[in-house]
């Protein structure tokens, strides 16, 4: 009887841990557990050095650590490589913390949205859908090919390069370019 329970949870150990690993993505290097909140994986990625930075600049961090969920569109150290020279660096001084909190919470939205869901309102909008961010702003979520775009409220488009990042307090969805709010 005691061989039977001891099979009984070897085959169970087996069954589940396929399903966890499953949704560990790779993201910067580093593995994106599901079972840490977006600030515990963001600090491993390294393609997201940049990002970190900021949202300890702003003062996010606490919230990114909290319950959400939320939905983060986060943009890669070469998406911030992209802005005009002395940007990032202009944006992370102390008396800039109220633009930079704005720009930051512009790639947030409430809510765990996963790319099946972004479909799913792109196809409901008959090619594009409008998310509500955490900021108050607009983004619009569009389709292209098999990819899903975003475009900020100054016309600027990125790419989601990696999708469906799950974490503890919601979704990362990797992009390739700073969304800029109004």
């Amino acid at each position: 009887m005691k061989k039977l329970i001891i099979a009984a949870f070897a085959l169970a150990a087996i069954a589940i841990a396929p399903k966890a690993n499953a949704q560990t993505k790779m993201v910067g290097g580093a593995a994106m557990y599901p079972t840490k909140n977006i600030i515990e994986n963001a600090v491993n990625s390294n393609d997201h050095k940049t990002l970190v930075a900021a949202v300890k600049a702003a003062g996010l961090v606490e919230t990114l650590e909290g319950t959400g969920p939320f939905t983060v569109f986060a943009p890669t150290d070469e998406a911030f490589g992209k802005l005009p020279a002395g940007t990032v660096d202009n944006l992370m001084k102390p008396e800039n913390k109220a633009t930079l909190t704005k720009i930051l919470t512009y790639h947030v939205v409430a809510g765990r949205l996963s790319a099946k869901d972004l479909w799913m309102q792109v196809k409901a909008g008959k090619g594009k859908a409008e998310l509500k961010t955490v900021q108050g702003g607009t983004l619009t979520v569009m389709a292209e090919g098999k990819k899903l775009y975003l475009v900020d409220e100054k016309g600027g488009k990125s790419w989601i390069t990696i999708a469906d990042v799950f974490q503890s307090n919601g979704v990362i969805h990797v992009v390739n370019t700073v969304l800029m709010p109004n």
